[in-house]
């Protein structure tokens, strides 16, 4: 036990010594989680909150086109600006692209006649079918002149859509209104009354968002819950830049050697290596999950919502860092310069934080990539780190997350072994 507490001691003094690697374990994550937090919080606030700047060109002078004017408005995801109807596209695109706007819109100067007569003759032909009108089907005067529809290509493909999908949903209202306002006077041969109107249109069906979660709560994860587990696990498996260099530095000084010479093992050296920095991992997530509590509620962001089950989070943390750990050992002993486990080390993180879900959301993977990612020991971190702070769930909701990563942690240990004993360290 001395030996082991000697070691553990000249351990935590060659890493204190170890600047460039406590940034990278501990500065870099922070910074990381930080920003990114703030970037995506930024964008569910944009699709949630905050509204998008938009253009409206209203090139009509008809009742139709006013309706749609105001049921844009009302959609509250706008920030409607309303242009003169002399603009044209090009000087619309002008504008949009000195960031005034995301989105124009231009309706078309015979909007109101066409949909009102597309509307009579919708009218005109459900009276037919129900025998309560038996004069000629009007003609429809042709089809709709389409909305046209300026964006700013800094929009992904996905908000587009959500934006579509709203002016959609706001056309169909006014073409229903009018609609509906047509077969009423062909039947009464007077206008629509507005309470009618109101009551008719304004009667949908509710939807109700409900979160599932297995601890039965209804709280809606915020940015925060989802990145400061992710990178709380990047911080983690980045000790590979301090650790994986620090194995290395030892084989090259003659410490393997020297080790040899004395009445101890060098497998004691790497368990010392193993406890020092697995206190390392459990300190980093200590540190962000704190930053997540008390910091970013300062910084505007929102608070990090510790899971229910505090035994899981420290089980779950603790098994991270193990892997984190083995990992970077693995490295260091296969690496034959520091530089090359530096490069290696930072690298594969990178790439299995790619394809684990950590960079991108695995659901949003192609199927190619799906068995890939269970490959990645980070993927089965996040999982686990989910389960508790997504799903609310405990330790035993999440066991299929955590034996494969305890799989993966001993298969990388038994590899550091058989590359232990062919190079003749142990």
């Amino acid at each position: 036990m001395y030996k082991l507490w000697a070691t553990i001691l000249k351990d935590l003094q060659i890493l204190t010594r170890d600047k460039v690697g406590l940034v990278f374990m501990f500065v870099m994550p922070i910074v990381l989680a930080i920003v990114i937090t703030a970037t995506q919080n930024s964008t569910f606030e944009l699709v949630n909150k905050n509204k998008v700047p938009l253009l409206l060109c209203n090139k009509d002078k008809g009742e139709a086109s006013k309706q749609l004017v105001n049921a844009i408005e009302k959609v509250g995801m706008f920030d409607v600006k309303k242009v003169s109807a002399e603009q044209t596209e090009q000087q619309l695109s002008g504008r949009m692209h000195e960031k005034d706007a995301l989105i124009a819109i231009i309706i078309p100067p015979d909007f109101s006649a066409r949909i009102e007569a597309k509307a009579n003759a919708t009218a005109s032909k459900a009276l037919n079918n129900f025998g309560l009108q038996t004069d000629t089907v009007k003609a429809d005067t042709g089809s709709l002149q389409p909305i046209s529809l300026l964006y700013h290509p800094v929009l992904q493909e996905s908000f587009r859509q959500s934006i579509q999908g709203a002016l959609r949903s706001t056309l169909q209202m006014v073409q229903s209104k009018q609609v509906l306002k047509s077969i009423y006077y062909s039947l009464n041969e007077t206008e629509l009354p507005d309470s009618l109107e109101g009551e008719i249109i304004n009667n949908q069906a509710v939807i109700n968002e409900i979160p599932i979660s297995r601890d039965g709560s209804k709280t809606i994860p915020n940015a925060t819950q989802h990145n400061i587990p992710a990178w709380t696990i990047f911080a983690m498996f980045f000790v590979v830049i301090s650790l994986g260099s620090s194995v290395v530095r030892e084989k090259l000084n003659g410490s393997f050697v020297r080790l040899k010479t004395l009445p101890t093992n060098y497998l004691l050296a790497l368990l010392s290596k193993q406890i020092t920095y697995l206190f390392v991992t459990l300190a980093q997530a200590a540190i962000i999950f704190a930053i997540g509590i008390w910091i970013f509620p300062s910084l505007g962001l929102p608070k990090l919502n510790l899971p229910a089950d505090l035994p899981g989070l420290f089980i779950v943390s603790f098994i991270c860092g193990w892997c984190a750990v083995s990992f970077a050992i693995c490295v260091g002993v296969f690496a034959q310069t520091q530089e090359q486990a530096n490069g290696i080390g930072a690298v594969s993180i990178v790439l299995l934080a790619a394809i684990g879900g950590l960079l991108v959301p695995s659901f949003a993977m192609p199927v190619s990539f799906q068995p890939i990612i269970k490959l990645s020991p980070l993927h089965w971190c996040l999982e686990a780190y989910y389960g508790l702070f997504l799903e609310g769930g405990k330790l035993k909701d999440i066991l299929l997350n955590i034996l494969p990563l305890l799989g993966i942690t001993i298969l990388i240990q038994l590899i550091t072994l058989y590359g232990l004993k062919r190079k003749n360290l142990i």
